[in-house]
């Protein structure tokens, strides 16, 4: 079902799923425009001599992390409510919605992913063997969202509005996330919010072991992988708490 969710969406188009590489790659290209070249955007003292490529790079692994946030919390506002003949007329484990989505959305990280390895290929000549931990650092990501999307996929059927507010709420999560900037150049009294963030700390990291070679905080990743748990069993648990009142409302 994931799978033919992600090809529905290209279905028609001449390109196909190589939109799915152009999108991302046209939208580093404006980013990068903007903030490299109109407003002179700098990554601070950490710097590899890769210059506009480099901050291009830095750029878009931030995205690559919170692209993933978005889709699937955009679109987990209005799953049960788009899918209401699985609600009403036979038995299914709408619960596996969410989870087709998020797994949806993997596929378009990993083509985002593949454009960021090649990119750095060309510009550095060789690659991070470090790199072999991002999907660790991916996992509580997923863990963690998908617990959001059970929860606004039910507060989706009864109050529609959320949709709306969910894609503001995705558009303040881009530009208070370090995605843009690094944390250090936050004043001091605001950094502590920046590090609240959820995203904040996926970025911070998946940046470590692709663009600086580095290995991973365990120990933060693992209390980030406890929180992330316990939100993915919150949100399940609110999920099928609701869910007898679907069929009601729809």
């Amino acid at each position: 079902m994931a799978w033919r969710e992600v090809v529905g969406r290209y279905k028609g188009s001449v390109l196909g799923l190589v939109w799915s590489f152009v999108t991302p790659l046209l939208m580093l290209v404006v980013y990068t425009f903007v903030f490299s070249v109109v407003f002179k955007a700098r990554w601070g003292a950490e710097t590899m001599g890769g210059g506009k490529a480099e901050f291009a790079l830095i750029l878009f692994a931030g995205l690559i992390v919170h692209s993933f946030f978005s889709e699937v919390l955009n679109r987990s506002t209005s799953l049960i409510v788009s899918n209401a003949n699985y609600v009403k007329k036979v038995i299914f484990p709408l619960e596996i919605l969410p989870i087709i989505t998020a797994v949806s959305a993997l596929f378009h990280v990993l083509a985002r992913f593949i454009i960021l390895l090649v990119v750095y290929l060309l510009v550095y000549g060789e690659l991070h063997p470090t790199l072999v931990f991002a999907p660790v650092i991916f996992l509580p990501l997923f863990t963690w969202v998908i617990g959001l999307a059970w929860f606004f996929a039910s507060v989706g059927v009864f109050i529609r509005d959320i949709g709306q507010l969910m894609g503001i709420a995705t558009t303040v999560m881009l530009f208070v996330s370090p995605i843009f900037f690094p944390p250090e150049a936050i004043p001091e009294q605001y950094r502590t919010l920046i590090w609240l963030n959820p995203l904040s700390l996926v970025i911070d990291q998946f940046r470590e072991v692709v663009i600086w070679g580095r290995y991973p905080d365990w120990i933060s990743l693992g209390i980030y992988s406890t929180v992330s748990l316990l939100v993915g069993l919150v949100g399940y648990a609110w999920f099928q708490k609701t869910r007898k009142g679907f069929a009601d409302v729809l």
